[in-house]
């Protein structure tokens, strides 16, 4: 967005990110069905809803391109799940009149060795840890400059927090297994699919798809990704312009990971959404650290490093954007 000039900085501000959502929505249901139809010859959609704001705005689009019955929507709750994300999900499906079914995933990932190995991971960092404790991740470091850092907050049954650094080794294992709560979702809506002749729908906002914020083979496999491209504050807009439950559209943005509440800003993202969503649009457009600063009352020195942890992310997500990497072509297929 400029003033006419090609000056983008002088109308830089929050309305850079308003948009028409009605025209939006149309062309977003337009090329569903065309996916759908034409593109992917299937019969409808498959749409695993969390009571979150993407995976909600999502659905009601599919459900606005097809039609609810046409729309096969997946609730896939685990040990560690918000009550209140499922009851969210149910209003959703309920609203939007589409088949839904509810499964829970958690003996899936007891067999498997989820939670097991997590748990081990977590009490090698604070050996206390176990029945009646909750526990998160944060991270530490982008806004200053610094590598980002992770650390474990853990909440003991008598209410006290207690924070502890964690070794490389345990924090990847500890996000390895927690991976699987995805990868084990993913399967069960390609089941679906596969069973009804339809399409997976992913559901990443383009914060969340820019960064790298999604498990490879798990939130990050699918057949279309209809919001990929919108900023997270344009997503809870879409989802009032939609007229969805205002207890949707109200949620805010949560992992739902792990047992402690966690937000994304604790978890991957520098910023709360709204500020890193005019971050990223800032960067998308050439606007320089320091105006940014102005418009988000930060310093320049930590703009510039939030303009750098984003390339950072995207530097080092990029493979979880890319294709099996082939050792020689198949040339038959290089076309595809």
């Amino acid at each position: 967005m400029t003033d006419g000039s090609g000056n983008t900085q002088a109308v830089f501000g929050r309305s850079v990110l308003d948009l028409d959502y009605e025209a939006m929505a149309d062309r977003i249901c337009a090329r569903l069905r065309e996916i759908t139809a034409r593109q992917l010859h299937r019969r409808g959609l498959v749409v695993a809803i969390s009571g979150g704001i993407d995976s909600s705005v999502s659905c009601a689009l599919a459900v606005r391109a097809l039609g609810p019955e046409r729309v096969f929507t997946l609730i896939l709750p685990e040990r560690d799940s918000s009550d209140d994300s499922a009851v969210r999900a149910r209003l959703l499906a309920e609203h939007l009149g589409v088949l839904t079914e509810t499964i829970d995933i958690a003996p899936a990932l007891e067999a498997i060795g989820c939670y097991r190995a997590r748990d081990a991971s977590v009490r090698r960092a604070l050996p206390a840890y176990g029945e009646g404790w909750k526990f998160k991740i944060v991270i530490d470091g982008g806004i200053q400059g610094r590598f980002n850092r992770f650390r474990l907050i853990a909440c003991s049954p008598a209410g006290e927090l207690v924070e502890r650094d964690l070794a490389l080794d345990d924090y990847l294992t500890i996000v390895a297994a927690t991976n699987f709560k995805q990868r084990i979702r993913k399967t069960l809506e390609y089941f679906h699919a596969d069973r009804l002749n339809y399409a997976v729908v992913g559901t990443p906002n383009r914060l969340e798809y820019d960064q790298g914020f999604f498990v490879k083979n798990g939130d990050g496999s699918a057949d279309v990704k209809p919001i990929a491209h919108l900023y997270k504050s344009q997503v809870y807009g879409m989802a009032r312009w939609l007229g969805l439950p205002e207890r949707v559209c109200a949620a805010e943005p949560t992992t739902d990971t792990y047992s402690l509440a966690q937000g994304q800003d604790e978890f991957y993202f520098a910023l709360p959404f709204r500020d890193m969503d005019l971050a990223l649009w800032a960067l998308n457009h050439g606007v320089p650290a320091g105006r940014l600063a102005q418009e988000l009352d930060i310093t320049p020195e930590q703009a510039q490093a939030v303009y750098d942890d984003i390339a950072n992310k995207r530097r080092t997500t990029r493979y979880l954007h890319a294709s099996p990497i082939l050792v020689e072509p198949v040339a038959e297929l290089a076309h595809a």
